[in-house]
């Protein structure tokens, strides 16, 4: 759904190229997943069913192996969204959000803000610098466990969730693919913990 021309560019740069996964069969030449996205809740989902790949991915989870979501990829993680009313992939409890308006910050949220760590994970270890990275969106994830966020950003007279991360799956609210080297080095921690084994960080 829209950045994956992007996302494969910036992986090949960091010399891991990607293959595109468009049928479940797909699946089984693949060690880890990346879900990127663009756009809305319920067509992304609708292209997701059409392609036959919502109960893969939720089997992909529960067997516990390596997915990264980014942007509209880690909405799709949660059991629903206020942007629609499909039903998500439910990988993660809770829901997305309309970031709030009134609040003296644009919407959709469009720029640079630099993250805040609540829970250690793979992409940021409670030994690296907080980063600045790059949004676009409009709306936020909502987890129903504290212990799933990773790291929040800044907006209006609160924050927003900008990472999350349970067992080995996580995802990005922001774009690494469009966040200069901060965003290189977050995808270079992540393809380094794969390399690693990818042991569960909980």
């Amino acid at each position: 759904m829209g950045n994956l021309h992007s996302v494969q560019t910036c992986f090949e740069r960091l010399g891991q190229p990607l293959i595109a996964v468009q049928h479940p069969q797909d699946l089984e030449s693949c060690d880890a997943l990346v879900l990127p996205g663009v756009g809305a809740f319920d067509p992304a989902m609708h292209r997701l069913h059409a392609s036959g790949l919502v109960a893969p991915l939720q089997q992909w989870h529960d067997e516990a192996r390596p997915l990264l979501g980014i942007c509209l990829g880690l909405q799709l993680l949660f059991e629903r969204s206020d942007e629609g009313h499909e039903d998500g992939l439910g990988l993660l409890k809770g829901g997305v959000r309309k970031l709030p308006s009134g609040q003296g910050e644009r919407i959709p949220h469009m720029g640079w803000g630099q993250l805040k760590r609540h829970n250690a994970c793979p992409l940021l270890p409670d030994d690296a610098e907080e980063p600045w990275v790059y949004f676009v969106h409009s709306f936020a994830a909502a987890p129903a466990s504290e212990s799933d966020l990773a790291a929040t950003v800044s907006f209006g007279h609160g924050t927003a969730t900008a990472l999350v991360w349970k067992g080995r799956t996580g995802a990005c609210q922001f774009h690494p693919e469009k966040s200069s080297i901060a965003g290189s080095q977050l995808l270079t921690r992540w393809l380094q913990w794969l390399q690693n084994g990818a042991s569960d960080p909980t």
